[in-house]
């Protein structure tokens, strides 16, 4: 069996990290606040995997973002993925070099010649493929540019072309469950085709441990990713993980 990986992120904007609740962000604090808020060891040593995303409007902050993913790189002994802002190869290029080992892709994520450079110059495992949905009745409606662009496609079709694209998973996040805390909504699921092979990242809703576990115990669910700030506290990371591994999830356990 694969082992499953709890992933943190965290969005990044003019020197500040965000909440995000159904896509409306809230300063929560700079990197000091960070640092006294998670100790760093502790999120080593709590979670698998680390994503950061730049949610600023302005170009100029990718200089800044690369300083970020310098500093998280010298903290963090785990595999960090940078997203946000990537436009060209250049800019892929910029967020490899300052130590990101993977990169998300969501609002040029159609992009096929951009996608090609990308995979050609680190290969299709460094690409995770980003989608925003929302779920009106179950039917899914999904977006890109930070939730604001709606794309034409349905479930079938997203898929479709999502298998051909040179990326080595996928990031689903809902938009109705985004920064709630009241659990996941699972109802997409199923409408996954099963020939998809792409690992599968969830995203949207998580506010316990309870809610990863859940989470964790379906089979279309290969990593989960939480972002909210506020509720994983102090040692509350460590503690999810430990509670994780105590309902037979099959996580790595840490010494």
């Amino acid at each position: 069996m694969i082992r499953k990986r709890l992933i943190f992120t965290l969005l990044f904007q003019n020197d500040c990290f965000f909440l995000s609740r159904n896509f409306r962000l809230q300063k929560i604090g700079n990197y000091e606040w960070l640092k006294k808020n998670y100790d760093f060891s502790m999120i080593t040593d709590s979670v698998d995997e680390i994503i950061l995303l730049n949610v600023s409007r302005e170009e100029a902050e990718i200089d800044n973002f690369c300083k970020i993913i310098k500093t998280f790189t010298k903290e963090c002994f785990i595999p960090i993925s940078a997203g946000g802002k990537i436009s060209s190869i250049n800019v892929a290029k910029k967020y490899i070099r300052s130590g990101a080992d993977k990169l998300v892709i969501n609002s040029n994520l159609f992009n096929k010649v951009l996608l090609k450079k990308i995979a050609n110059t680190f290969g299709e495992q460094c690409i995770i493929a980003s989608l925003d949905y929302h779920n009106l009745e179950d039917n899914f409606l999904f977006y890109r540019n930070n939730g604001s662009k709606k794309i034409n496609l349905n479930v079938k079709e997203i898929f479709k072309i999502l298998s051909n694209l040179p990326i080595g998973e996928i990031i689903l996040n809902s938009i109705d469950m985004d920064g709630t805390s009241n659990g996941f909504d699972f109802s997409i699921l199923k409408k996954i085709p099963k020939s998809f092979q792409k690992p599968v990242i969830y995203a949207g809703g998580a506010g316990n441990y309870k809610h990863l576990v859940e989470a964790f115990r379906k089979k279309e669910i290969d990593s989960i990713s939480t972002a909210n700030l506020l509720n994983f506290v102090g040692d509350g990371l460590q503690e999810a993980r430990k509670q994780i591994i105590k309902n037979k999830i099959k996580l790595a356990k840490w010494s």
